[in-house]
């Protein structure tokens, strides 16, 4: 199995940004990529809802021939992994905050997080929280609107960087020198944030250690592809291809809309 594909899926485009470092750390591994445009954003779902959803995704990549899947969406795998794994017999890789990290980072001792409803709301993020951050300040904020800004096509628009202002500032007022991306989408939002926020704001996601955890569970379960091959690189969405497009560049080609 290890010539298959590594499956990816999230509630829209945020988890490009997971693909990527995937890629860039695993080149000669395929990979199938879908966003669940459709239903985005997952945080206001229930968790319900968010497991029937992510069952869908993961089915309907198995059916692909997928030898691994990573829930690229932070509120699936709040939500959904556990059922995933019970469930399913194949690896999957969940993301999660990067509270740790920031916990370590922090001389402050104070962070920020931005993320969704449902994974702020989650049992696991908040048993993650109460790991790591017994002794810091952290500040939540939901990122209300964002990820419908990001899957219209409107990354660099005003209504952006206004909805982003209102929600730095109170993080600001509480001296975060760590401010933790909860939400794959959040990524694409770095050169907005680096224009908003001091210099000495760590912005902390988790894009490259869920590529180095799917390296090593591809090794562990002997799936990982060390043959020459034509690596493929395929991205399906039941939304418009347009933000796709935009994010990707040159793999334009591959992008695929489909009734789903």
């Amino acid at each position: 199995m290890s010539s298959e594909s590594i499956g990816i899926f999230d509630s829209g485009v945020g988890g490009l940004s997971i693909w990527n470092e995937i890629h860039l750390l695993l080149p000669m591994e395929s990979t199938i990529y879908l966003s669940d445009s459709k239903h985005a954003p997952y945080g206001p779902k229930g968790k319900e809802a968010i497991i029937e959803l992510s069952i869908k995704n993961t089915e309907w990549l198995i059916n692909q021939g997928c030898k691994l899947i990573v829930v690229a969406c932070n509120t699936a795998t709040t939500n959904a992994i556990d059922t995933l794994r019970k469930n399913y017999s194949i690896p999957f890789i969940g993301i999660e905050p990067a509270i740790k990290p920031a916990a370590l980072q922090s001389k402050s001792k104070a962070i920020g997080i931005l993320a969704t409803k449902g994974t702020l709301s989650s049992q696991l993020f908040h048993e993650t929280s109460q790991l790591y951050s017994s002794n810091l300040l952290v500040v939540e904020q939901v990122g209300d609107g964002i990820v419908e800004l990001i899957e219209n096509g409107a990354l660099y628009s005003d209504q952006m960087k206004h909805l982003l202002q209102r929600y730095l500032q109170p993080m600001l007022d509480a001296k975060i020198d760590c401010l933790v991306l909860g939400c794959t989408h959040y990524h694409f939002l770095t050169p907005i944030l680096k224009q908003l926020l001091p210099e000495y704001v760590n912005i902390i996601d988790s894009g490259k250690a869920v590529a180095r955890q799917t390296k090593s569970i591809l090794e562990s379960h002997f799936l990982l592809n060390t043959e020459a091959s034509i690596e493929q690189n395929r991205f399906y969405t039941n939304g418009t291809t347009k933000v796709i497009d935009s994010l990707l560049k040159s793999e334009t080609a591959r992008i695929k809309k489909i009734e789903f």
